[in-house]
Parts: structure tokens; sequence; C-alpha cells
């Protein structure tokens, strides 16, 4: 996949519905810290040392070669523009942090885009897995396989009682952040959302909303994470956040379910607006559209809306966003009313042709 390919791509592989727990876990992340012996981090390290920890992780994965599991795309964050940075931190193959572009910062983008590769980040290697629904095992076994294959060519900087060394205290041992992306409307709903952020803590995981302000900014959707890695296996740290996942989903589907019965018609008639504007508007901002999407995407999972693909949310979710419009346009000028106009006309494009694969799949 070539760099204009990623950057238009309207699809994201590791958001799909045909998966695991999908109605509530829309993707599953796993993500490893090495380092290097004998170098400083990167935060401490000059910039000559720098381009030494770039140029072996570099040789590393080209003597691997075919041992990858699929090719790769390298690109070098200098060299790319802000817009086209701004464009990999909206399909989250980066993060705001690693796009600020300094010297010597590399990614490695999978043809299928579910793995990252991210050199002189907080550590000098920072392997990324995402796949869909709660797939957690699946994605911590895909990175550790090139983590394996990674570590037969290059020193890792590896304590026998400490673990992996990382570049924060809270990633010692294991070096392992696993986290879900979950979508929450009847919990949010319900009002009951904060009982589940308040008491993650005593089970040393966090939940933070992904997008916009402390409620999820109308998109519903949050973030599970483990908080600690030392004195845990990763097997341990896998198994813990994959059952508290599965309860705050048996959660997540009760409190949808009691809005079926308690507030039915409001909740169909929230869910009816959404769809209607979502398919008619001229012109739709990217907070209306996190929350309307929302709406669409629970209306299709009760069986509200029916003749349309859940698929659509995910192809919504990456059309909806300022900088990848504008890539789009090959134009990073283009006004608020010029974008707002553009994402409104994409998002009907993609309900449409929903409409139309939902039709042809049943006839």
């Amino acid at each position: 996949m070539t760099l204009n390919e990623l950057l238009q791509s309207g699809r994201l592989s590791w958001f799909g519905v045909a998966a695991q727990d999908s109605d509530v876990v829309l993707a599953s992340r796993v993500r490893l810290a090495r380092n290097l012996v004998q170098l400083p981090f990167p935060n401490r390290a000059d910039l000559g040392q720098l381009a030494e920890i770039q140029n072996k992780v570099d040789d590393a994965l080209a003597a691997l070669g075919d041992k990858l599991p699929q090719a790769f795309e390298r690109l070098q964050l200098d060299q790319l523009t802000t817009l086209q940075r701004e464009v990999l931190i909206e399909k989250r193959l980066i993060s705001e942090k690693f796009a600020e572009g300094l010297p010597y910062r590399t990614a490695y983008i999978s043809a299928d885009t579910r793995m990252s590769l991210l050199i002189n980040e907080d550590d000098h290697l920072r392997i990324q897995v995402m796949t869909p629904g709660l797939s957690l095992t699946q994605a911590f076994e895909m990175a550790s396989q090139v983590d394996d294959s990674i570590e037969a060519h290059l020193d890792l900087a590896f304590d026998e009682t400490m673990g992996y060394l990382t570049a924060y205290p809270t990633n010692l041992g294991t070096g392992l952040r696993a986290s879900v992306i979950l979508h929450l409307p009847g919990l949010v709903y319900t009002r009951n959302i904060d009982n589940i952020v308040n008491t993650s803590p005593q089970l040393g995981l966090a939940v933070h909303p992904l997008e916009g302000d402390e409620q999820g900014g109308g998109a519903h959707l949050y973030k599970m994470s483990n908080q600690l890695t030392l004195g845990y296996s990763e097997s341990e740290i896998i198994e813990n956040l994959r059952a508290a996942v599965g309860e705050i989903a048996v959660h997540e589907r009760r409190a949808r379910q009691a809005l079926s019965y308690f507030g039915k018609d409001s909740v169909e008639d929230g869910v009816w607006r959404a769809y209607g504007i979502l398919s008619y508007a001229r012109s739709l901002t990217e907070k209306e559209v996190f929350d309307l999407a929302s709406r669409v995407r629970f209306g299709i999972d009760r069986g509200i809306i029916k003749g349309v693909s859940p698929d659509c949310y995910a192809e919504i979710l990456v059309a909806m966003r300022d900088s990848y419009l504008k890539n789009l346009a090959e134009n990073e000028n283009l006004s608020k009313s010029e974008i707002s106009n553009m994402r409104a006309a994409r998002i009907r494009d993609i309900l449409r042709a929903s409409r139309a694969g939902e039709q042809e799949g049943t006839s």
C-alpha cells in the first residue's frame, strides 16, 4: 500500500462488525514497548544517538524480510506534511506525540493497516497491533510474532528482576499496554457510565472518553486499558482486561434493552432523526456527526434501522474527519463551510452505498 492509498482509503481493517462482541467492542489494541541496550531513551538522546537507533531498527527489519507477516510501508515522519501526519493520527496509526515529526522518527505501517512499528517515540521501538472486536489475544499473538523476530536481531534492554526496561515506569515489566475501544451509548443514556469509569481503577484499569468532552463528545466512544505491567505476566494482563470488558459488554446490552422498554418512543425518534439528518443534510460538523453516527449505529445494532450495514459506521468515522477530507480534496486551505459540505456529501454517499449493498445481499 502506497502512502497515497494509505491516506485516501476510507476503510479501517481493524474496525469491523464480523468479530466477537463487535456490537460493543469496536476494536482491540496491543502495544509492546522495547528499547535497545546501551542507548538512552529518545527524550534523552542526541541526534547522533537517535540516528543510530533508527539505523539499527531499520537494519533489523530489513534483515527479517519475508519473516514479517506482510509488507510494510516505511514513512519518515519529518518528510511528511503536517496534513499527512494528521490523517495518520485520525486513523490511529500513529500518536499525536509521534507526529511532532522530530528527526529520525519512522513509522512502518502494514499493508492491511493493522500493525504499526514506531521508531523513536517515547521508546526506541513500539509495536502496535489493532484488531476488530474483542480480540486481545489475537492482537497480542501478532505483536509477539514480530517482537520475537526482531529480538533475534537486536539486543533489547531487559532486566531479570524488572523485565523489559521502558521510558515510563508504568510500562516496566512486560512493556505491554492493552486496550479496547468501546461503544457505550446504553450506559451513557441511562447515566451509568460514571460507575464504570470510577470503579475501573480498582481493577488496575483506566476508562477514558476516546473523542470529545468528558461524556465522549456525543460519540459514546471510550478506551479501556491496563494501567500497570510490572509484576504481571502478559496473559494475566490480557485476561484481566478481557474479563472486565466482557462484564461491561453485559451491562451495556442490558442498558440498551432497558431503553427499548422505557422511553422506547423517544429513543427510536432520536435514532430516526439522526438517520434522516445524515442521509439528507448538506452541511455537517465533526461534532454533529459523532453524535448522529453513534445514534445510527445504536439503531442498527438494536434492529430499529433495517437494511443498512453496520459497517457504514466505521466508514463514517473516517470520512467525517477534517484532515482526511482536506487530503482527499488535495486542498489543506478548505474553509470550514467547504469541509462541512464535503463531509455531508461523503456521508450521504456512504449510507446510500450501504443501503444498496444490503439490498443486494438479501436479494
